[in-house]
C-alpha cells in the first residue's frame, strides 16, 4: 500500500519516452541509410520494434519524427561544442570546436549523415529546426574565426570551416575509418592555417 505523500511513478510516461526514443533512433538510422523519401512509417515502426499505432501515438507524421530527431540531435551537438569551447579563444577554441564536432560525428554517425544531408537543404518541413542548428553552429565557428582573423568575413569563413569539418568527418567515417579523430582534426586545422 502506498502512502499518499509518496509520489507515484508514472510508468506510462516512462514507456512513452522510451518508445519516442526508439522511434527517433530507428528513423535517424533508416533515413541516414536510405533517405527520407525511401523510408516509410512502416519501416520505422519495424526497425524500432513497435507497432505502427505507437509511432502515430507519439508523432503525427514521418516529418515530425525527423524534426524531433534533428531538434534533439542539434541540442546535443550545440551543448557538446559549447562545452568544448568553454573559455578558450582563438586557435585553441577552433581546435576544440573542430574536435568536438568530429567526436560527435564519430559517436553519432547516422545523425552526422542526416545532418550533412539536411543542413544546407531548403524547403523542407523541418527547415526551421535545421536552420536553427545551422545558424547556432555556424555562429560558433564564425565567432572563433573572428577572434583569429578580425578582418575576415567571419560568417562566410565560419560556414566554410563548419562545412569542411562536416565533409572531412564523413570522409573519415565512411572511407577512412582507421584514422584517429586527432589525425582528422589536425588535417582540418591545416586548412585554416591561412586565417
Amino acid at each position: 500500500m502506498s502512502d499518499a505523500t509518496t509520489p507515484r511513478t508514472d510508468g506510462h510516461a516512462a514507456r512513452r519516452r522510451g518508445t519516442r526514443a526508439q522511434v527517433i533512433e530507428a528513423a535517424v538510422r533508416l533515413v541516414a541509410e536510405r533517405g527520407f523519401s525511401a523510408t516509410s512509417v512502416d519501416d520505422i515502426a519495424l526497425a524500432a520494434g513497435v507497432a505502427k499505432g505507437s509511432v502515430y501515438y507519439n508523432f503525427t507524421s514521418k516529418s515530425e519524427i525527423l524534426e524531433a530527431a534533428l531538434a534533439e540531435g542539434s541540442e546535443r551537438l550545440q551543448t557538446t561544442i559549447n562545452e568544448a569551447r568553454g573559455d578558450l579563444r582563438g586557435r585553441e577554441a577552433l581546435s576544440a570546436v573542430v574536435g568536438a564536432l568530429l567526436s560527435s560525428m564519430q559517436a553519432n554517425p547516422d545523425f552526422a549523415k542526416l545532418m550533412a544531408a539536411e543542413v544546407f537543404r531548403v524547403e523542407r518541413e523541418w527547415q526551421e529546426t535545421i536552420g536553427a542548428l545551422r545558424a547556432v553552429t555556424i555562429a560558433t565557428f564564425a565567432d572563433v574565426v573572428g577572434e583569429i582573423s578580425p578582418g575576415e568575413d567571419a560568417s562566410l569563413v565560419g560556414a566554410a570551416t563548419f562545412g569542411a569539418v562536416l565533409v572531412a568527418g564523413l570522409e573519415w567515417l565512411l572511407f577512412q575509418p582507421d584514422r584517429s579523430v586527432e589525425d582528422v582534426r589536425a588535417s582540418v586545422l591545416r586548412l585554416t592555417a591561412g586565417l
